[in-house]
């Protein structure tokens, strides 16, 4: 079986309801290289899977590099999405001008060895830049023939309001999975209203919901989940425990873990597109199977008896690491 075809928002290209994550090519979260990378990529392509997000900062530039290369040599049949607006620091702050995002949007052309992506996200907003400012900016980009329509990540539901009644927003992206619900709380539900897809990141729980839980022992010293609440202790141990259980049961249905976690995030509408990422084939085989199923009733109420809302300890982001984000609730 096969990911269902959906809209990359209304009017958009068609794409498999699973994309692919690609921030851990550039070593985020542990060592890779070019060949494993290539491996994971051809894995991608052969599960179906040809819908690709990146971003500039990830590993500044390396990601874009990487698959740059990969599309050079193997010229997949994909849509790619790729994202600015992040400016490292110290002290980190966000630009959503014409002039930087187009310099730097040239500059991920380059690097992705492509003429024009399918589809550019604002990475975060600048609460001093106007929504409709900005989405008259990317609309500039469109009208370039660079962009084929532009996202927002990490916003709230007001911020995608006001720029889609100027231009279009063709998706959001924020986090969403069993663990962080959020966008529960509107923002999926006016992304449908709207036509647009809501692109789900770190729907895997940023390496929780696999066979083997990712543990704070095994991260690389400097990795940002070290500082996040939900992987320090005690948060951690709670954390685990609760998902030890729903691991129980994906595999008592005789499904990877990660299967299970995605197929619960494709269930919650067909505008939603979880974006798994991992740096080795081997993972990414383990997201095959969300294609094969389909959760009953009973599935969703026994899933929610195990994980129920709100069951994380600790917030998604440590005070630091969520600056940047808009928060609405």
């Amino acid at each position: 079986m096969t990911f269902k075809q959906v809209e990359l928002g209304r009017g958009g290209p068609l794409v498999p309801q699973l994309g692919f994550g690609a921030m851990s090519l550039a070593g985020m979260f542990g060592p890779t290289d070019e060949a494993t990378s290539f491996a994971t990529l051809d894995a991608a392509i052969a599960g179906g899977i040809t819908f690709w997000d990146t971003a500039n900062i990830y590993g500044m530039g390396i990601s874009e590099t990487v698959l740059g290369k990969y599309i050079a040599e193997k010229a997949p049949q994909i849509t790619l999405a790729t994202k600015a607006s992040i400016v490292p620091g110290p002290p980190r702050t966000i630009d959503n001008s014409y002039d930087h995002l187009r310099s730097e949007l040239e500059q991920s052309l380059k690097r992705l060895n492509v003429d024009r992506v399918d589809l550019f996200y604002a990475h975060r907003h600048n609460p001093d830049t106007p929504p409709e400012a900005l989405a008259e900016t990317m609309q500039r980009l469109i009208d370039a023939g660079l962009i084929g329509g532009y996202g927002l990540s990490e916003v709230a539901p007001g911020t995608v309001a006001r720029a889609h009644a100027v231009s279009p927003v063709r998706a959001v992206q924020n986090e969403y999975s069993l663990w962080s619900r959020q966008p529960e709380l509107g923002l999926i539900d006016l992304c449908e209203r709207l036509g647009i897809a809501f692109v789900a990141f770190s729907p895997l729980a940023r390496g929780m919901f696999g066979e083997v839980s990712i543990h704070p022992d095994n991260m690389r010293e400097g990795e940002f989940r070290r500082v996040n609440p939900r992987f320090i202790e005690p948060n951690y141990s709670y954390n685990l425990a609760a998902i030890d259980g729903f691991r129980d049961w994906a595999h008592g249905k005789g499904w990877t873990v990660a299967a299970a976690a995605l197929a619960w995030v494709l269930a919650r509408g067909e505008h939603v597109i979880p974006i798994p990422g991992t740096r080795t084939p081997g993972h990414l085989n383990e997201w095959l199977g969300a294609a094969d199923i389909t959760l009953s009733a009973q599935d969703m109420a026994e899933i929610a008896a195990l994980l129920p809302v709100g069951f994380a300890h600790g917030d998604r982001y440590s005070d630091s690491q969520a600056a940047s984000v808009e928060r609405y609730c």
